[in-house]
């Protein structure tokens, strides 16, 4: 049975700091349509759903799915500008990466936050979230791996943790 939530939820973004994979990307925007985020933000080296030629791209329709259709993105070569105006606007920025700084994303709630917007920043697979990028982030959550391995598919890390903060709210 698939239920239908028409509840007004809190205003979210994606902000995609220089992910590599067209496949990653289209499924993040696939993902968060389904959790009606209002944007996307797609950061320096991201892929877009169109071409540098303004075509629309095949090989990220496929992974989408109609996502890139009906979700607001914009392509911007740095991210700072964005973060800075949206948290100006009372946005609550929330990174996920593996940091010193990183709470266990299980802790992280936006239900008692007076404010009514969220950004949440994911990095490149490799690197993960640039340091100009997460020193702006009010919160860094980190999902716990119990396996052998490093980190989880950024694709895959959105999925979890965006269901887990936005699906509670």
């Amino acid at each position: 049975m698939i239920t239908e939530n028409k509840q007004k939820r809190r205003e979210a973004h994606l902000l995609l700091d220089n992910i590599r994979s067209v496949h990653n990307v289209g499924s993040i925007f696939r993902t968060a349509e389904t959790l009606g985020i209002s944007k996307i933000y797609c950061i320096g080296t991201t892929p877009t759903p169109h071409d540098r030629f303004g075509n629309k791209r095949s090989d990220f329709a496929k992974v989408a799915l109609g996502a890139e259709n009906t979700i607001s993105w914009e392509h911007a070569e740095e991210g700072g500008s964005i973060l800075n105006k949206l948290k100006k606007a009372g946005a609550k920025i929330v990174a996920l990466e593996q940091s010193p700084r990183s709470l266990d994303y299980k802790q992280i709630s936006l239900a008692s936050s007076s404010k009514n917007k969220v950004v949440i920043i994911l990095g490149n697979e490799v690197e993960g979230v640039s340091k100009p990028i997460l020193e702006l982030a009010d919160v860094i959550a980190e999902i716990p791996l119990r396996g052998q391995k490093e980190s989880l598919n950024v694709s895959v890390s959105a999925g979890i943790f965006l269901y887990r903060l936005l699906d509670t709210d």
